[in-house]
């Protein structure tokens, strides 16, 4: 009896065991944990410097469809995501003004699907005009921040390419979000936007936010219509201490269409790269047009072979894979010339 006791207990310690290093499998966040801005760098919790590489969603107004943990598992298990972005829209037809309650339910899916998953996600208030709707921000970061501000994995996104605003109404903005996130999540990063479509980092660095912790500014480039200039601008931000974040770009024309200009987007992510910079490829989304990574009818749980993927999304998805996966092949062959489709 009392042998048959003991193996008993040994079993039910070994299940216990079991079960408990299944819960626990690794993934990335669980690697790396709660990140940190030391200088212009992107650090984990071992102080080790970290650079995130992923996928933007489209409007979530525009492709709803796509917003489901199919999609982000295909994303973070196939593509190697290591970040992804929720680019909730605000203003148009269905977006958040208009319906708050479903742009809110749609945000949590992707967002409770990256913590499944184990990635960083980016909860993007995707509005160019968002000065204007400062009150409706505050709503939704409160309700953000509430709710997940305790896992590592978020990443706040407070303005989304502000259009033709002066640095000082962003900065003001920037400040009253910033607090009112702060009042329930004092460690997660807040990614900050500038003028003329996050080119304006030039202008930011000079008259940066003070006071706060673990803050980045946005760049976003669009490879066919962004040169040297803006790469430049880059390089100055940086030098002025200013820590970046490419929270969304494209090989296209800033139109998201256009073709694609292969040299010059392996010339950015080069620049990323040697930098040590952070980047998120737009997007997940069916549109017929050169930036979309998904041709038109795309099945909607991310149930995707290579012929539903348009050029941009090929690429973008060998290059996540292989920079994300630390291959050996040069990532640079990847851009040198157009993917057979």
């Amino acid at each position: 009896m009392k042998n048959n006791s003991l193996v008993l207990t040994m079993i039910v310690m070994m299940v216990t065991v079991m079960i408990t290093a299944c819960s626990q499998e690794p993934t990335f966040v669980r690697e790396h944990g709660q990140l940190v801005v030391d200088g212009t760098k992107l650090t984990d919790e071992n102080g080790d410097t970290l650079v995130l590489r992923g996928m933007s969603f489209g409007w979530s107004n525009w492709w709803p469809q796509f917003w489901n943990a199919d999609v982000v598992s295909k994303l973070v298990n196939d593509w190697n995501c290591t970040v992804i972005r929720a680019a909730m829209g605000v203003e148009h037809e269905d977006g958040y003004l208009e319906r708050p309650q479903v742009s809110d339910s749609l945000v949590r899916q992707v967002v409770d699907a990256c913590l499944k998953e184990g990635v960083y996600v980016i909860i993007d208030w995707h509005d160019h005009n968002a000065v204007e709707h400062v009150q409706e921000a505050k709503t939704f970061f409160t309700d953000m921040a509430e709710t997940y501000g305790q896992y590592p994995n978020i990443i706040y996104e407070i303005y989304n390419e502000p259009d033709n605003e002066s640095w000082e109404a962003v900065k003001a903005y920037s400040d009253t979000l910033i607090r009112t996130i702060r009042d329930y999540d004092p460690l997660n990063i807040i990614l900050v936007g500038s003028p003329h479509w996050d080119q304006d980092v030039h202008v930011a660095a000079d008259d940066p936010l003070t006071g706060y912790s673990n803050i980045m500014y946005t760049l976003h480039f669009y490879a066919k219509t962004h040169k040297q200039w803006l790469c430049d601008r880059g390089d100055y931000a940086l030098k002025q201490g200013l820590p970046l974040f490419v929270s969304e770009y494209g090989g296209s024309e800033a139109s998201g269409d256009g073709g694609l200009d292969l040299e010059s987007w392996r010339l950015w992510v080069d620049w990323m790269e040697t930098n040590q910079i952070s980047w998120v490829k737009w997007s997940i989304a069916d549109k017929q047009e050169t930036c979309s990574a998904l041709l038109p009818g795309a099945n909607a749980r991310g149930n995707w072979t290579e012929a539903d993927l348009d050029t941009s999304g090929l690429l973008a998805k060998k290059l996540i894979r292989n920079l994300n996966r630390g291959s050996k092949q040069d990532w640079r062959n990847i851009l040198k010339k157009p993917v057979d489709k």
